[in-house]
């Protein structure tokens, strides 16, 4: 089971001993930054600043920086175990037959239980409305300036929620909101994403669109806006399957959207999509600072919040930061639903170097000619997938995490002449590297081994191994030889 909000999982984690309260003045201009990137590359806890300077609540930082609280707030011990639920739940399908139902009626009835658990739950009103504002001042907020070139204060961990005016279904993302004014935010929502689609609606029907942002929500809502959830199913809904109990949703007091009742703030307001200004630059998550562009505006209409409410926060960057370790945790916890689409998937790698976005390293059970460039194509046509760069298909026994072993079978299987696969298409809207903004080449490089069913006209070498009863009888000989063991255990550098 996981928690119904913020401040619940603050005091569960202090509980454990992984939060640690700043009782010192601390500026959010900068240093509540550079403190959290060196706890952050301390592996260490979550922060929350009790004396922000100029602030009326405190700042939570980097509560979802390690893997560890990640599945603590997923009440799991292993990140690999939301993924299991995930898995058995896109398995469930009809049984075959008496006996296929007899031997899968346990499973489907567990699956069918957790299907029943993920409609959210409408409450009259939450703690998020125990305060409304008489008067919209956003410099009362403890909104950060992360970064010297920053174009101003950013919120950098909000849960825009949006619908589609068309078949009302909501959605939440998060995007950054740099503040212009004591009411008026930058809607830093990119084109390729769900509420820059929604908000193209509402032009075509020559209407505002209504925005609630939710600041401070529980772990599994937050998560659900930063996943790739497949289109048609509610980030709402997902939350609620990720915390294992339905999400509280309550009608926001001002606009037409539903939003989480255990908030602890809540803006609300209206994008006009005529309406453009200069947003950024802002330190972002590939280490350099994004352009300074045009974005919509989001004028806030309304605040409220709790009576004590707590702001949480984070910190984009160059990794490791806390977005690239919730970018792994993404990673493992939707293997499952790629694996769905592309069941010859045995394993996948996004590394934190490749900033999650521009590197992917796959490993499939290759089974006819051109399959891995079938995978390549398959994945650039999935969500947010379409972005990654270069996508490395190796065989199914090459650990996929261990990018030693990767960049050996790139380097050795991989030729030039026949393996590349280039192609062009749509490339994250942060991407520096590409000439033109949001279009780009791409590459996709077949490092599997080859056989005369690729074409490959003379035989494929044996790899080097080892005698399998020699390597037991030396592992034997190594447990029992003082300075063997102790060769065995050290480091290689």
């Amino acid at each position: 089971m996981g928690f119904d909000s913020l401040g619940e999982f603050l005091e569960a984690l202090e509980a454990r001993g992984d939060l640690l309260r700043i009782r010192g003045p601390v500026s959010r201009d900068l240093e509540i930054t550079e403190i959290t990137r060196r706890t952050v590359l301390a592996d260490g806890p979550a922060l929350l600043f009790e004396n922000v300077v100029g602030a009326s609540m405190p700042v939570a930082m980097n509560v979802l920086g390690s893997a560890r609280r990640i599945a603590f707030a997923l009440g799991a011990e292993r990140l690999d175990e939301p993924a299991e639920r995930i898995s058995r739940l896109v398995r469930l399908r009809p049984p075959a037959g008496i006996v296929g139902a007899l031997r899968d009626l346990s499973g489907t009835l567990e699956a069918l239980e957790t299907l029943r658990s993920l409609a959210p739950k409408r409450v009259r009103s939450g703690p998020a409305q125990e305060v409304e504002e008489p008067v919209v001042d956003l410099d009362r907020l403890p909104i950060l300036r992360c970064w010297p070139g920053d174009g101003g204060r950013t919120v950098t961990f909000p849960v825009v929620i949006t619908k589609d005016p068309e078949t009302g279904e909501p959605h939440t993302g998060i995007y950054r909101l740099q503040q212009y004014g004591k009411d008026t935010l930058g809607f830093h929502a990119q084109i390729h994403r769900v509420g820059a689609n929604n908000l193209r609606k509402w032009a075509a029907r020559g209407e505002r669109m209504p925005v609630a942002v939710a600041v401070g929500v529980d772990p599994a809502t937050l998560l659900a806006g930063l996943a790739p959830v497949p289109e048609g199913i509610s980030n709402f809904v997902f939350a609620s399957f990720l915390r294992g109990a339905p999400l509280e949703l309550t009608r926001a007091r001002t606009v037409d959207l539903e939003v989480p009742a255990r908030a602890e703030l809540v803006l609300e307001g209206y994008v006009d999509p005529s309406e453009r200004a200069v947003e950024g630059p802002f330190g972002d998550h590939t280490g350099y600072y994004s352009a300074a562009e045009p974005f919509p505006v989001l004028h806030v209409t309304h605040v409220t919040h709790r009576a004590h409410p707590v702001y949480l926060s984070t910190v984009t960057g160059r990794p490791p930061t806390e977005d690239s370790v919730l970018g792994k945790a993404v990673e493992r916890i939707f293997l499952p639903v790629v694996r769905l689409i592309l069941p010859e998937i045995v394993d996948m790698n996004l590394p934190e170097e490749g900033l999650f976005i521009n590197l992917a390293v796959i490993a499939i059970r290759k089974a006819y000619p051109g399959h891995p460039r079938k995978v390549m194509h398959a994945l650039w046509g999935v969500g947010q997938m379409m972005f990654t760069r270069y996508v490395v298909v190796v065989d199914h026994d090459v650990d996929v995490h261990d990018l030693r072993e990767v960049l050996y079978r790139v380097a050795l299987q991989a030729d030039p002449e026949r393996d590349f696969e280039r192609v062009h298409g749509p490339v994250d809207q942060l991407s520096i590297s590409n000439p033109v903004p949001n279009f780009g080449a791409k590459l996709g490089i077949d490092a599997t081994r080859k056989g005369p069913e690729d074409g490959f006209p003379r035989p494929w070498p044996e790899e080097i191994r080892m005698d399998p009863e020699v390597v037991r009888k030396v592992d034997a000989l190594f447990a029992a030889e003082p300075a063997l063991r102790a060769l065995a255990s050290r480091p290689r550098s």
